[in-house]
């Protein structure tokens, strides 16, 4: 018997993703748990497996429209099925339930605003019905068909670009919005205007003329939400420290001579977070209802800016990796994440982030924390300064780090126990080799 694949809730949350390419061609043979779709969410893209075997029989969302979590994106005929007769007998079905709106007014049905079908109403046959102007079917989702109204854009007008001509998310974003209108009022007569008629209050849908609207992206409500989230719900409090990091430079560059890879200085703070995580284990925790979650090995996240945003993918036990094979993944992730490359899981899990503006310029700065971590480093800039050795004032480099941290789970004498086991690493940097 065919079945239809239906788009799977990839993130918390998500009511929609988009298919960003597809693995298989119709007609292509699939294994159970074969990568046949990489979807995009909010922040990543995902290879989805398929959940048993089959023929790709039908494909129902094209690559780069979106569909809602739960519509149908795909259609697999079973081992020895005949392509063509499940294509249609199930496709049929597959697109009434791609198109709600329009099936629920061809049945008598409505749906609630959670998007529950309402018990069916009565339909007049069709004799009873007035005669009509005939006019094109409009194939939208509940969603396209929402921003539609949002933005005040007549679907009529459009030109659908996904399956069998549907209406999708890329349709709205390349039509541009028509400018705000006041509902139409009785003629009155005409009286004379003043010379200098009153200025118009600029608004969002009417901006003025140097103001360039930009729209927000999946990610950039992502980002939005979750720093709102956490700086409302989450009691920050912030701890400071000087690192003289003379060593550690000099370290770097003994260990850099020959190498094609080289090691930079996050890949040392990174390190150095792990050991100290380690070192206090009462910092290595996160923060839920029922308890706190205390971890025994160091997964950091490090923030990754992208085009459009930024992302935390998390490296894995940094505390068993030599600094070699952790500059290496680093790297890995860093250059994946500026590909939208990172799978959903690269992105989960970790109770501390690592945020690093130093090769910016940048010599001190706070960060707010990524739920459901403890805790985010800033790190500055290491900068030529002058430092007070045994008494005498001397030039060094000195980085400024500030330490943001979840007052639910580290209190102040551990968050000032964790950075000064970080401190000692940094200022000794071979601690952090061993």
């Amino acid at each position: 018997m065919p079945a239809v694949v239906r788009m799977p809730a990839l993130a918390a949350g998500a009511t929609e993703a988009a298919i960003q390419s597809w693995l298989v061609a119709v007609g292509d043979e699939v294994s159970a748990g074969q990568p046949i779709v990489e979807i995009e969410t909010e922040k990543a893209v995902v290879e989805y497996e398929a959940e048993e075997a089959g023929v790709l029989a039908r494909i129902l969302v094209d690559e780069g429209a979106s569909a809602e979590v739960g519509s149908p994106i795909a259609v697999l005929a079973a081992a020895g099925e005949d392509v063509a007769e499940a294509r249609e007998s199930v496709a049929t079905a597959a697109d009434s339930d791609a198109a709600p709106a329009t099936t629920g007014a061809a049945l008598g049905t409505e749906s609630s605003e959670d998007g529950t079908l309402l018990p069916p109403r009565a339909v007049p046959e069709a004799e009873d019905l007035p005669p009509a102007e005939p006019s094109r079917r409009i194939f939208a989702s509940p969603l396209v068909r929402r921003l539609a109204a949002e933005r005040g854009i007549d679907l009529s007008s459009l030109v659908g670009t996904g399956p069998n001509g549907r209406i999708v998310r890329r349709d709205l974003d390349a039509h541009p919005s028509p400018p705000a209108q006041t509902p139409s009022t009785p003629a009155a007569p005409q009286v004379r205007a003043p010379a200098v008629p009153p200025a118009a209050p600029r608004t969002e849908e009417s901006p003025a003329a140097d103001v360039e609207v930009v729209r927000h992206t999946g990610m950039r409500r992502a980002i939005a939400r979750r720093l709102t989230e956490s700086t409302s719900t989450v009691p920050h409090f912030f701890l400071r420290a000087r690192i003289r990091v003379d060593e550690l430079l000099a370290l770097r560059a003994r260990i850099n001579e020959g190498r094609t890879h080289r090691i930079s200085v996050n890949d040392f703070v990174v390190k150095a977070v792990a050991a100290a995580l380690i070192e206090v284990p009462e910092a290595n925790a996160i923060w839920t209802d029922e308890a706190m979650h205390r971890f025994t090995h160091a997964d950091v996240a490090v923030a990754v800016s992208v085009p459009g945003g930024l992302v935390t993918p998390v490296i894995r036990g940094v505390d068993r990796m030599s600094l070699g094979e952790l500059s290496a993944a680093i790297t890995d992730h860093v250059e994946r994440a500026r590909a939208g490359r990172l799978k959903q899981e690269e992105l989960e899990g970790g109770s501390f982030s690592v945020s690093n503006l130093g090769m910016y310029g940048t010599e001190e700065f706070t960060a707010i924390i990524n739920p459901p971590h403890a805790g985010i480093l800033a790190v500055g800039a290491a900068r030529p300064s002058p430092v007070v050795v045994d008494g005498d004032l001397t030039a060094g480099t000195v980085m400024t780090v500030t330490l943001s941290a979840d007052h639910r789970v580290i209190d102040g004498a551990v968050a000032a126990q964790w950075l000064a086991a970080f401190t000692a690493r940094m200022e000794n940097p071979l601690s952090i080799l061993v």
